[in-house]
């Protein structure tokens, strides 16, 4: 005959036990008062005005600091010529300026067919074709075609600038270089300082030829103008003073995206979100900069007789 052993006497009446201490202690929870939720303070109009107002002039400040930084690290570098590292300065060409000429040139093209088209329009009315000529070369060589390629390269090129400091930043490798005695701002800043200031000016120059070369094209499709009259007028209507303003405003273009690149870079934060979000500010920052700088450069021409 097969006998079963009774459950020890602490199971039996442990379980009643545990239920009734759960029981009471559920009874005990939802009988306790609840704090309120706490809920994010809502701002007003004037003080959410009153922060961001505060948080763009701290930012100012900042860039300005930055902008000296970097100054009186370029200083080191001329006591000490032999930091540069004139392999990274090649390869910054490289990327910011050779692999670009494809785009820029394509975009030029296109912006001198389309300025030599609207114009063509107008002065077909006239009988003014010739002076098609005048509109598309002060139009690319003044204008247009130092500021389309600095449009471009603050969103090809800032935003790689910004994207590849960031990513530094959230990996360390500020702070090892910084242990090593090594300056982050003359190894990383200034070789794409004067990489795109040798780069953005050429770049100016290859949007010249290419907007020109469009502006043809359509002049002779358009209003009957051939290639020889065309060349024969605008080499002799057109000053090299138009050539050298434009290539001048392209090198402080190139300085403007470099400088705000590498700040919104060095200003992150976090992880890779944080990332994405310099690299997005640097790229609308140095656009916004590069067009109010166009614009000082317009009023300072126009005051100057130029």
């Amino acid at each position: 005959m097969s006998t079963t052993a009774p459950p020890p006497p602490h199971a039996a009446a442990g379980a009643p036990g545990r239920d009734d201490r759960a029981r009471r202690l559920t009874d005990a929870l939802r009988a306790a008062p609840r704090p309120p939720l706490l809920q994010a303070p809502r701002h007003g109009l004037l003080d959410r005005t009153g922060r961001s107002t505060l948080a763009a002039v701290a930012q100012v400040l900042a860039f300005v600091a930055f902008v000296g930084d970097v100054a009186v690290a370029g200083a080191g570098l001329l006591r000490r010529p032999r930091g540069w590292r004139w392999r990274v300065l090649l390869r910054e060409i490289e990327l910011g300026g050779f692999d670009a000429l494809p785009i820029v040139g394509v975009t030029a093209f296109l912006l001198g067919v389309v300025v030599a088209y609207q114009g063509a329009d107008q002065l077909r009315h006239y009988g003014a074709n010739i002076f098609v000529v005048e509109l598309v070369g002060y139009a690319m060589l003044r204008e247009f075609a130092p500021l389309i390629s600095a449009i471009i390269i603050a969103g090809r090129s800032g935003s790689a600038f910004a994207a590849q400091l960031g990513t530094m930043v959230v990996g360390e490798e500020i702070d090892a270089l910084q242990t090593l005695g090594i300056h982050p701002l003359q190894r990383l800043v200034w070789p794409k300082l004067m990489a795109m200031a040798l780069a953005l000016p050429l770049l100016t120059v290859f949007a010249d030829i290419a907007g020109v070369l469009g502006g043809m094209v359509m002049a002779r499709s358009q209003l009957g103008i051939g290639f020889a009259e065309f060349t024969d007028r605008f080499g002799r209507v057109m000053q090299g003073s138009a050539l050298l303003l434009g290539v001048g405003k392209a090198l402080v273009f190139a300085q403007i995206i470099v400088l705000v690149g590498c700040f919104q870079g060095l200003r992150t934060a976090g992880g890779a979100d944080s990332v994405g979000r310099q690299t997005t500010a640097a790229v609308v920052q140095a656009i916004f900069l590069v067009i109010a700088a166009d614009a000082l450069f317009s009023v300072a021409f126009n005051l100057l007789d130029l």
